[in-house]
C-alpha cells in the first residue's frame, strides 16, 4: 500500500452507500446488492458500461461526497488503487457472487 489505510465510519459508510445508490440510478446500473464495509465495498452490478468504467465512477463520486461533508481533505487517499472487477456471465455466477457479498463477510454492518 501506498499510503495508510482508510477506515470508513458509521457516517462515511452511510455516505458510501448512499452515493452508490445515486451513481447506479443516474447511470441506469441495475444495483443486485452491495455491502459496505468499514475498509472495503463490494458492489455486484448490472451495467452496459465496462466494469472498471462503473468502479472508477462510483469510487470518484463516493470520494467528492466524503470530501464534501468535511470527512476526508483534499488530495487525502480514500481507495486503493484499482480494485476487483469481474463479469459475471451466468445465473450460477451471480448467484455465487450475490451470496459472497452478502454472506461471505461475516456479519453485515448496519449501512
Amino acid at each position: 500500500m501506498e499510503h495508510e489505510p482508510v477506515l470508513l465510519d458509521d457516517q462515511a459508510r452511510t455516505i458510501v452507500d448512499r452515493t452508490i445508490g445515486e451513481v447506479c440510478s443516474y447511470r441506469g446500473w441495475l444495483i443486485h446488492t452491495q455491502n459496505v464495509r468499514t475498509n472495503h465495498v463490494h458492489l455486484l452490478v448490472s451495467a452496459v458500461d465496462k466494469p472498471e468504467m462503473v468502479l472508477n465512477s462510483v469510487k470518484s463520486w463516493c470520494t467528492r461526497r466524503l470530501r464534501e461533508a468535511g470527512l476526508r481533505a483534499p488530495g487525502q487517499r480514500v481507495w486503493s488503487r484499482h480494485g476487483s472487477t469481474l463479469y459475471v456471465w451466468t445465473e450460477e455466477q451471480l448467484a455465487r457472487y450475490w451470496s459472497y457479498v452478502v454472506d461471505g463477510q461475516g456479519e453485515r454492518p448496519p449501512p
